[in-house]
């Protein structure tokens, strides 16, 4: 399954066509047209009880004289965009020359800017929009660009917070509560799709799905390396809408645009990450430059991958044992090491649930516990299982 999740400017090519077709089928789009003014505004006069008159009164106009009719249509939704568009910008990501590439302008995307605090303005993203960038320019709503940085980003999680002068910045966005969404509930994105051209762009559609979890290849080795929860939309989400704004009725942040499912039969399928798990990892960043998690200290290899050879002579597994994490290193002083667990060792289970392969070891030391929890793991040493209980500790990843 191919995601877009780089954003590069993709402009649209002219098809060449027949001149003769395109005049046939003019004329035929002319009739059609007709019949649909013919048809559609009597009724639409009927069903106002006005013979189609009902909002322009011409009786003492005099022939050929024209009147210009501004109507000032408000709603939900554009309370909604005014509100929210203006803290979403565009991301520019420079980079140096190198023998892999010519270097400047590498890609677009958008962020949201949350926050304002001793004139610095902070702005999160995605990780993979700000990826190798040497160098960053955000560009506001009203055109003006300002450089930023980048405080830190996170892999994991496809996020990254940026920092740029505030002057210029007048506003910030309001996060709503991504756990009170309901499927169907009406929803805006807010972004730059293909690039800085299309700035502030706005397209509408619904909650399609909620806690739907994405396989994630973050080293494109053809392993899956992790579990992304995220939010669906039929919202139309673009390259360029990475890191702008899913955004609410009530004109709050609920989701950062992440990517779209883009094959050739699927359509509609655009996913966001909830703001409710972005919170955490924003905070942190801003803070540490940085996500803070709990690690063991271990390099970690998956049981599926290793030949059966091994499986019985290395780590002696019981022939029933075809899933979990096979430790093949542990440091010294690290929060396994002091919890007696050695190379070899095999975790089939962390407190209680079942460990099968690298990806729920993840979620489940990333997710689920914090720095200075107790985890219990249960693990296969000479055939015979094992347990024991480790203290967390925290380390840069």
């Amino acid at each position: 399954m191919d995601y877009y999740d780089h954003d590069y400017d993709q402009r649209p090519k002219r098809r060449a066509g027949n001149k003769k077709g395109y005049f046939f089928s003019g004329l035929i789009g002319v009739i059609v047209g007709a019949l649909l003014v013919g048809l559609v505004f009597p009724a639409m006069g009927w069903m106002n009880g006005t013979n189609g008159a009902n909002e322009i009164n011409h009786t003492n106009q005099s022939p050929g004289i024209k009147q210009n009719v501004a109507l000032n249509v408000t709603s939900s939704v554009t309370d909604a965009y005014d509100k929210a568009a203006d803290a979403v910008v565009g991301i520019t990501n420079i980079q140096e020359a190198s023998i892999f590439s010519q270097g400047g302008e590498a890609g677009t995307g958008s962020g949201v800017v949350y926050e304002k605090a001793n004139g610095k303005a902070y702005i999160v993203t995605n990780h993979h929009v700000i990826e190798g960038a040497s160098a960053l320019e955000v560009s506001l709503s009203d055109g003006t660009k300002i450089p930023a940085k980048v405080i830190g980003s996170d892999v994991w999680t496809d996020l990254a917070v940026i920092q740029t002068d505030a002057s210029k910045i007048k506003t910030i966005a309001e996060f709503g509560d991504s756990s009170s969404l309901k499927p169907g509930e009406p929803v805006l994105a807010i972004g730059n799709p293909l690039g800085l051209q299309f700035s502030g762009s706005v397209t509408q559609g619904i909650i399609s799905g909620l806690e739907r979890t994405i396989e994630i290849d973050i080293n494109q080795d053809g392993v899956v390396d992790w579990n992304s929860e995220v939010i669906q939309t039929d919202t139309a989400i673009n390259p360029g809408n990475s890191g702008g704004a899913l955004v609410n009725l009530k004109g709050q942040v609920i989701g950062i645009n992440s990517m779209k499912i883009a094959e050739q039969a699927v359509e509609g399928i655009g996913l966001a990450i909830p703001i409710n798990s972005a919170i955490p990892v924003i905070k942190d960043i801003e803070k540490y430059g940085e996500v803070k998690r709990p690690y063991l200290g271990v390099s970690l290899a998956p049981i599926e991958e290793v030949t059966q050879y091994h499986r019985e002579n290395t780590f002696k597994l019981p022939a029933n044992v075809t899933t979990g994490v096979a430790i093949v290193e542990v440091q010294r002083n690290s929060p396994a090491a002091k919890a007696g667990i050695k190379a070899y060792d095999v975790i089939v289970e962390m407190d209680g649930e079942k460990i099968k392969d690298l990806v729920s070891f993840r979620k489940h030391l990333y997710i689920d516990k914090k720095i200075g929890d107790q985890l219990k793991v249960k693990f296969y040493r000479n055939g015979k299982l094992e347990s024991a209980t480790i203290t967390l500790q925290g380390e840069t990843l």
